[in-house]
């Protein structure tokens, strides 16, 4: 009986899956950056001002990953210097004018940096999806000249004075 019962209980299945228009936006922001941005500016006439921000998305997104490559780059040198140092192994001449702490602190520093930069990049490109569902938002957002407000001084009964703010949907 208890298997009759579960029998009956459906839930109907979508056939597919329908995003919003700002997860439509979102999405393709996450695939290609900045091509949010850019459908956000196709899809509506009246909103073409987004795509100036994509040059600005893939300057970010390029100079984070610019300092994560030299910091990478230079942290590994620094960390061959030191176990270098360390064996007995040839020294780089470029690190030659610094002790042994010296180059460890400098490795700790690079690290350091490159983990910021790793930072930065993931920053840039989590606000470039997250600005692409807003701007998607706005897109989407209808004025009417029929909404209005107005900010009225007012007098009350028992003579004191206020203010009155009063909206208007037509």
């Amino acid at each position: 009986m208890c298997q009759q019962l579960f029998a009956q209980d459906s839930i109907p299945k979508k056939d597919s899956i329908v995003l919003a228009f700002h997860q439509k936006s979102m999405l393709y922001s996450a695939i290609i950056p900045g091509a949010g941005q850019i459908r956000n500016s196709v899809v509506s006439p009246l909103h073409n001002n987004a795509i100036w921000k994509v040059p600005l998305i893939y300057a970010g997104l390029g100079a984070t990953g610019y300092f994560l490559i030299t910091n990478q780059q230079t942290q590994l040198s620094l960390k061959k210097e030191y176990t270098n140092r360390q064996n007995g192994g040839n020294l780089d001449p470029k690190w030659a004018a610094y002790d042994n702490y010296a180059v460890l602190q400098l490795y700790r520093q690079y690290l350091d940096w490159r983990d910021l930069s790793i930072l930065g990049m993931a920053a840039v490109y989590l606000f470039q999806i997250a600005e692409a569902g807003a701007e998607a938002h706005f897109v989407q957002f209808e004025t009417s000249p029929d909404l209005s407000w107005s900010l009225d001084p007012v007098f009350l009964p028992n003579q004191t004075f206020g203010a009155k703010l009063q909206l208007s949907f037509h």
